[in-house]
């Protein structure tokens, strides 16, 4: 199987949220959007190890950011793998396939994408270290911007690589922490078995669902102001199932159905016909 069918393989494996977003993206952009996914998901895996300690998390966090930073024309086949050491056994397989993820990417935006990938990984295992600890909106911003809104701007340079696309950076931030926001509310009590609490001091579901609505509002005008294309597409379901989950969450249910998830896909990709 060659790389990219592989790739998508695990996309669909890990994210029915982004898996169909972006299987049906041109070639060029997808494998450009999927090493992005990939990458991201890597470290997201081990943010959320549920075996390994923060200390660690953040070791193996900084150690992938300084690989990635040191990458030129690629890496090394065991350039990722000597620091993962004794814990390669313990990691998913979406983060011990980094280095593929991070050589799937066209040559032209590759460095872009190195670049995102190990800033956030130093973003990560700076919260690591402080446990997660939100205690004002403010704290909130930061972390939703470091893991997400950072995503959104790295989205509008691949768009702008692709075809040009112009885009409100602004709103792009905010794309990525409206959704974000919605994980954060979905994965609450999940979080919370692992001492984990996203909320601000004082803060419960219907601040955060607030939160979300705000930022969601913004992602609305970012994706209203795309031009007709691969772009919009991606980005037009990606925000309908945000805004799906959050309604969702707030009439009870624990997540979207899978046949929810069709049902508001197949209603994005008649309206875009």
């Amino acid at each position: 199987m060659d790389l990219r069918n592989y790739a998508l393989q695990i996309l669909k494996e890990t994210s029915r949220t982004f898996y169909i977003p972006i299987s049906i993206l041109p070639p060029g952009l997808q494998e450009a959007v999927s090493s992005a996914y990939l990458c991201m998901r890597a470290i997201d895996e081990i943010e959320d190890h549920p075996e390994l300690d923060n200390a660690t998390k953040a070791r193996l966090l900084q150690t992938i950011s300084l690989t990635l930073q040191a990458g030129v024309d690629g890496f090394a086949v065991d350039a990722f793998s000597v620091g993962f050491g004794s814990y390669e056994h313990s990691l998913a397989e979406v983060s011990l396939r980094i280095r593929e993820w991070a050589l799937l990417a066209p040559e032209s935006i590759a460095p872009r994408i190195w670049d995102a990938t190990a800033a956030m990984a130093d973003r990560m295992a700076y919260w690591a270290v402080k446990n997660w600890k939100i205690h004002t909106e403010f704290d909130l911003d930061r972390y939703t911007f470091g893991v997400a809104g950072a995503v959104g701007l790295l989205l509008s340079d691949i768009w702008a690589w692709y075809d040009g696309t112009d885009t409100n950076r602004t709103h792009a931030i905010a794309f990525g922490r409206g959704l974000q926001a919605v994980n954060i509310l979905r994965n609450h009590n999940e979080d919370l078995t692992r001492g984990v609490n996203f909320f601000p001091d004082g803060w419960n579901a219907d601040d955060i669902q607030a939160y979300a609505q705000r930022n969601l509002i913004l992602a609305d005008a970012y994706t209203k102001a795309l031009p007709a294309g691969p772009a919009l597409d991606f980005c037009q379901i990606a925000l309908t199932l945000a805004h799906g989950t959050l309604n969702a969450l707030a009439n009870g249910k624990d997540k979207l159905s899978r046949s929810d998830v069709l049902a508001l896909i197949e209603q994005v990709t008649n309206l875009s016909k």
